[in-house]
């Protein structure tokens, strides 16, 4: 379960995530934000770690999905909100089951703000945004129903995927 990280600890992650050769299937950068793709995200990622045996997958804000260089984001989640409501209370009303997630908006060596939202994985089920179980390929989100069908290992629960009537 995600936990509170210092400013140290999360610069030290920060590097690390940006090190990685290429984005993954449980660590996405984005420059700025679209609110509605935040939760099919956090859908995606809880999964996609979950299948990988990771324990947490990253959203990060603020650094180049080519580059990984940290470029800034206005995104600041803490004030952000969607239909009047609070960005975090809209997530977890649409999200389920219910994980935890947490953002944390900090400034980067250079002062340039980045947002890392951390996802715990998946459990015993795939985590639905509003009815729907996103999943990750590689660096891109996908709608699981659409996915190549195989059965999927939730801890010790065994997921086959619905069929879609496309």
């Amino acid at each position: 379960m995600p936990t509170e990280q210092s400013l140290a600890q999360l610069r030290a992650l920060l590097k690390e995530l940006c090190h990685l050769p290429d984005e993954t299937e449980w660590v996405e950068f984005k420059h700025n934000v679209d609110v509605i793709k935040i939760g099919e995200y956090i859908s995606a990622l809880a999964n996609s770690a979950a299948l990988l045996g990771k324990q947490t997958a990253y959203l990060v804000y603020g650094v180049d999905d080519k580059t990984h260089d940290v470029i800034g984001t206005n995104f600041k989640p803490s004030t952000q909100k969607h239909k009047g409501q609070e960005l975090e209370s809209w997530l977890l009303q649409k999200t389920a089951p219910k994980i935890h997630f947490q953002f944390y908006e900090f400034s980067h060596v250079n002062d340039l703000p980045v947002v890392i939202l951390e996802v715990q994985a998946a459990a015993h089920t795939p985590v639905q945004f509003d009815g729907t179980e996103f999943i990750r390929i590689g660096s891109y989100k996908k709608n699981y129903v659409n996915t190549p069908k195989k059965n999927v290992r939730y801890g010790a629960y065994l997921i086959t995927p619905r069929l879609s009537n496309n």
